[in-house]
């Protein structure tokens, strides 16, 4: 009997992946709908769960308008890394510049939040994603869709969005 390759083994892996989507600038309510689109025509992905969107505040101290929010439930069969290129691609292909300021506006913004149990911390990559239990834009439209969702290192998406701050989040 011959042995299956390890990678033809983990190739056909699923796993859950959750996509955070953002926008603020050029109609955002229509980039965030696109956007989710997109990533319902990733290969080797299938979009399975989207939150509903949601109207906050930006983060951080630059002067914008308020941002649309939602995230997107993914089943992949891509690693956490080939998954983020193919984010960043999108990111692109959706009319993306790059930032002139950290945490400024943005036609589309596209953060890869969480995938399984996968954690990472390296300089392109960080999982779970930094920040996630401070959020609200995160964590709201998150438990949309995955309110029992274990965040590893963090703990549960209902209990962690009861416990951060409504900085007057308004779900559309």
């Amino acid at each position: 009997m011959n042995a299956v390759p390890a990678e033809a083994v983990t190739s056909h892996r699923w796993l859950p992946a959750y996509v955070g989507v953002g926008s603020n600038l050029g109609e955002p309510v229509s980039q965030v709908r696109r956007a989710l689109e997109s990533l319902g025509r990733l290969p080797r992905s299938r979009l399975v769960a989207s939150s509903a969107l949601y109207r906050t505040k930006p983060f951080g101290e630059v002067v914008q308008p308020p941002f649309v929010n939602a995230v997107a439930g993914l089943l992949t069969q891509w690693t956490p890394e080939e998954l983020l290129a193919a984010l960043r691609n999108l990111e692109r292909e959706l009319g993306r510049e790059p930032p002139r300021e950290r945490w400024g506006p943005r036609v589309i913004d596209l953060d890869l939040l969480v995938v399984g149990r996968e954690e990472r911390a390296t300089d392109t990559l960080t999982l779970p994603h930094g920040g996630i239990a401070e959020r609200d834009f995160v964590l709201y439209p998150l438990a949309d869709i995955a309110p029992d969702l274990d965040v590893p290192r963090l703990g549960r998406v209902a209990t962690l969005r009861d416990r951060v701050a409504n900085r007057g989040i308004e779900r559309l």
